[in-house]
């Protein structure tokens, strides 16, 4: 670096760069004429201002310095600090120093002697900032120099509301300073060309400090100078024709641009991929706290660099030729940094998402108390000061909280009673899972399926979930785990509900160990029901998700209307999980849908004038059918709606007569039925404490509506050319199980705090009915924990040749038609492919319509043989004909002679086989592709992305 001239040494000029700043101006220009070390030439540049910042320019500056430089509002702020420089050029005698000035930048008065100071101290540096703080807040900390991440983000290396206590005080060098308050030497400006053009608003210090420090100049940090910033582009408190509405475009496309123009050659390939693929992840966590525009602007401001490539190599060329390349690593952000800025995201997001339902209860006190200031929500328990500072060890507290200790055996236990579900599992309702997930995403995915001689009926709903989960266990684990996990899964959700509602009751919740007996009795639903010991995936699964149902339909009830809307769009989407497990739970949603608003409405006539009182539960309801879509439109297209009111799984389903519906149970595998009229006997003395009745009302009505909603329904049956079977009211019998233990959860709640004040009788028949009570939950555990009750296996067996099997795997041509009875009682057919029918694919078959020329053809094979008609089972992709051990004599006799079947072996000699001599067919199989499926998948999936986005909460983000 040359030596300043003597007519340029030690003096200063100020670039103040202006753009409608007229509510900041007059503080900033006093600020300016405040400095204890003046400025020596001030040069002022106004970019089109609406208002009157030029004029107060010209009022402070224009007998000293002249008038302030007026230039379109098209200029950008590199552009006018460009036309500042050649003015003060023009001028004569340039200064060695340019202090850099924004609109909204107010200097303290002692900012340019400590940056002054701050350059004699250090010959060295060549660019120098000072400490920017919040304006108007004047201690908040904005930055203390900056540099950056290797995925773009700005970093300051603050905390987010962090003081000014001087705990930055020491002078260091980094990578750049902000262009707000930056003291620069003329020099050096000019050397390295200015600011970057293509960075207009955003970006160019950390552009400007990269190159600075590239070619070997130091830019440190002045902490004793302090500038306060209002950052009115950056907050959107002022728009500019350069920002427009999308402030977030222009800043990550600056960061994109930084790093992409920047980095080292060797580093660019992995540096594109890296920003490509960190552009999706961003998007990703956009969305999930619900902002869809800054999504939209990341990926334009990654489309808008990517489709660019010269200009991004044109940058480079220039930096390579006109700096040197000196090694900036040491100050950009640690490499480690980006992951733990993801940690946080996630642990933020993790953390809204759990409390956000449970802050209903807290802000329904609030709203009682502001009604209300003397009632009983304002009172909190205290704590002793003991209590209040114990720190303890968590096995220590772990070990002296009896409810932790229960809990933990109760799991355990749980875990032990589902051994039988440890590995692969099939049985009772329950088919084998297929060898590969891919199997689950194509009967999802196609509209056509290889199944029998071909089907169109959709596949069912719940083999999205399952295909998802299913790509990260495997099919076998996805089941398995379903099954074991249900119970400790069941004690979480209900534990997390049942807490929530009791808070709403009164502010010091339910007793623990009324908490305790309601969680584990509602977890053990689905197993003491039956539905768990007959592989009935759709009331265990619906257990599973019914507490968090529940929770998120709380929110309804939420003061505020946003976040009643919120509430919408989380129970369409647990509704839509649910209803894909049991397709009648969306009925059932309908149902207490209508009976709720009505009740709203009768009570509250006025408040229903509000469409978010309304709104909201009616959008929870109608968004299930967009979401489920691609099931329910073609199930009613192709003849198979009756898979819209049946349970998941092989058919007939149980019949539940009156009993198994006020006991709890599903099929002849549950528990003693005494078990559940214990629950039943709660509920009802639920009704006795007054404290607790207008809660368990509630519950009782939820528990009437699923009551007369499986009567009536369990009275149906649906006749398909396989089989007659009842309707699926499995969901009805698990809901109102769990609308009975909570309203018995409720009821003790309010029997505990009735007996806090009184001795004697009472507390003795209180502990009474607590000793009763435990036994539902105890024997239900111990049942399931004897085990034996189960119809599940590890394998199915089966009475096919295996080498057929390993034929028929080949391709879907090579079917097996399986033919089992005799002439006297009937003969009825199934033909196999692949590896067999499997989950998911039971329902397609079941539910797709008989094909009666393929049934004549087996007909005529049974009783009138020849070889045109072994020559039509080669057309029809059946390589092998099976009747099963006792196979019907005469039947195989006529087989055994037909021309065209060849005699196969099987192992039991009471099996008979036959193989088709004929040239298979390979088209067998095919059908027709169905344009609509795929627009409903599509559909589905945006539809999936849009609600998860609306019911995600929000969570505040932390701007650089």
């Amino acid at each position: 670096m040359s030596a300043p001239s003597e007519t340029s040494a030690r003096t200063v000029a100020a670039l103040l760069v202006s753009h409608d700043g007229a509510r900041w101006l007059p503080a900033v220009l006093e600020g300016v004429a405040a400095q204890t070390r003046p400025v020596d030439r001030v040069v002022a540049v106004d970019t089109g201002s609406k208002d009157e910042s030029a004029d107060l320019l010209d009022a402070a500056f224009a007998a000293q310095h002249g008038p302030a430089l007026r230039v379109p509002g098209s200029t950008h702020f590199p552009a006018a600090l460009e036309l500042g420089l050649e003015q003060l050029a023009a001028a004569g005698a340039p200064p060695e120093w340019v202090w850099v000035l924004h609109d909204d930048a107010n200097p303290a008065p002692s900012a340019l002697a400590a940056l002054l100071a701050a350059a004699e101290q250090h010959p060295e540096a060549d660019v120098l900032g000072p400490t920017l703080r919040e304006w108007p807040s004047l201690k908040r900390l904005l930055e203390v120099g900056v540099t950056i991440s290797g995925t773009g983000r700005r970093e300051t290396g603050l905390e987010r509301g962090e003081y000014d206590q001087g705990q930055h005080d020491d002078v260091r060098r980094v990578l750049a300073v902000n262009t707000a308050g930056m003291l620069v030497r003329r020099t050096v400006l000019e050397e390295l060309g200015g600011l970057d053009d293509q960075l207009p608003i955003f970006g160019n210090d950390l552009d400007f400090g990269w190159r600075a420090a590239a070619a070997g100049h130091t830019t440190i940090v002045v902490p004793q100078a302090v500038v306060f910033h209002a950052e009115a582009a950056h907050r959107g408190i002022r728009r500019t024709p350069l920002t427009g509405r999308h402030t977030h475009y222009q800043e990550r496309r600056a960061a994109l641009w930084t790093l992409l123009v920047n980095s080292r050659t060797r580093a660019l390939p992995f540096q594109v991929l890296r920003l490509g693929l960190g552009t999706l992840l961003r998007m990703v966590g956009f969305l999930l706290v619900r902002s869809v525009g800054e999504a939209l602007d990341e990926l334009a401001a990654l489309v808008s660099l990517y489709s660019s490539p010269r200009q991004i190599l044109a940058a480079r060329r220039e930096r390579r030729h006109g700096q040197g390349a000196a090694d900036v690593s040491d100050l950009l952000a640690p490499p480690w940094l980006p992951y733990r800025h993801g940690l946080d995201f996630v642990s933020d997001l993790a953390a809204a998402a759990t409390n956000q339902a449970a802050d209903v209860a807290e802000r329904r006190r609030a709203a009682a108390l502001e009604r209300d200031p003397s009632s009983m929500v304002t009172r909190r328990p205290s704590l002793d000061d003991e209590d209040a500072f114990e720190d303890t060890g968590v096995v220590a507290r772990f070990l002296t909280s009896p409810i932790a200790v229960l809990l933990a055996l109760f799991v355990g236990a749980a875990l032990i009673g589902g051994r039988e579900a440890f590995g692969s599992v099939v049985g009772g309702g329950l088919s084998p899972v297929p060898e590969s997930v891919g199997d689950w995403w194509g009967l999802h995915l196609q509209s056509w399926h290889a199944l029998g001689q071909g089907s169109a009926v959709p596949a069912p709903a719940y083999l999205l979930p399952l295909a998802l989960l299913g790509s990260v266990l495997g099919t076998s684990l996805t089941v398995s785990a379903l099954l074991v996990l249900a119970v400790p899964a069941g004690v979480w959700g209900a534990w997390r509900f049942l807490r929530v509602t009791g808070r709403l009751v009164s502010p010091q919740g339910a007793p623990r160990w009324v908490l305790l007996w309601g969680a584990t009795t509602y977890a053990l639903v689905p197993v003491v029901s039956g539905a768990w010991g007959d592989g009935r995936l759709g009331p265990v699964v619906t257990a599973v998700l019914l507490p968090w149902l529940a929770h998120a339909a709380l929110g309804f009830a939420d003061p505020s209307a946003d976040r009643r809307w919120r509430a919408g769009w989380r129970t369409a989407l647990l509704l839509a999980l649910v209803s894909a497990f049991a397709p009648v739970a969306w009925l059932f949603g309908l149902v207490v849908g209508l009976v709720v608003v009505a009740a709203a409405f009768a009570i509250v006539p006025s408040a229903m004038r509000d469409r978010s009182t309304w709104g909201p539960p009616a959008t929870a309801v109608l968004t299930v059918p967009v979401l489920l879509s691609p099931w329910w439109l073609p199930s009613l297209v192709h003849g198979a709606a009756s898979g819209l009111v049946l349970d998941v799984g092989r058919l007939p389903l149980p019949a539940i007569d009156t009993l198994d519906l006020l006991s709890g149970r599903i099929g002849d595998l549950g528990a003693p039925w005494w078990l559940g009229v214990l629950v039943l006997v709660g509920a009802l003395g639920a009704l006795l404490p007054r404290a607790t009745r207008i809660p368990v009302l509630v519950c009782w009505i939820v528990a009437l509506v699923a009551g007369v909603l499986a009567a009536v329904l369990g009275n149906l049956t649906v006749t398909l050319d396989a089989t007659t079977t009842p309707l699926g009211i499995g969901f009805l019998v698990v809901v109102l199980q769990g609308a009975l233990v909570t309203a018995a959860t409720l009821g003790g709640q309010g029997l505990a705090a009735a007996t806090l004040t009184r001795v004697g009788v009472r507390r003795t028949l209180v502990t009474l009915v607590a000793v009763v009570a435990a036994v539902v939950p105890l024997g239900g555990l111990v049942w399931f924990g004897i085990g034996g009750h189960d119809g599940l296996g590890d394998t199915e067996d089966t009475d096919i040749p295996a080498y057929m099997v390993q034929s028929s795997m080949t391709g879907d041509e090579h079917g097996i038609l399986v033919v089992r009875g005799s002439v006297e009682e009937g003969l009825d057919y199934v033909v196999r492919r692949g590896d067999g029918v499997t989950l998911g694919e039971d329902e397609i078959l079941t539910r797709t319509p008989e094909d009666a020329a393929f049934t004549d053809l087996v007909q005529t094979l049974l009783s009138r043989p020849g070889p045109d008609v072994v020559d039509q089972l080669a057309t029809q992709g059946i390589e092998y004909v099976v009747m099963p051990s006792p196979a019907d004599g005469d039947v195989a006799a006529l087989l055994d002679s037909t021309g065209g079947l060849v005699q196969a072996s099987a192992e039991d000699r009471e099996t008979r086989a036959w193989q088709v001599g004929r040239a298979l067919d390979e088209r067998a199989l095919e059908g027709p592709s169905d344009w609509l499926r795929l627009v409903l998948v599509v559909l589905q999936g945006l539809a999936i992305v849009v609600v998860a986005v609306l019911c995600a909460p929000t969570t505040e983000r932390r701007r650089r």
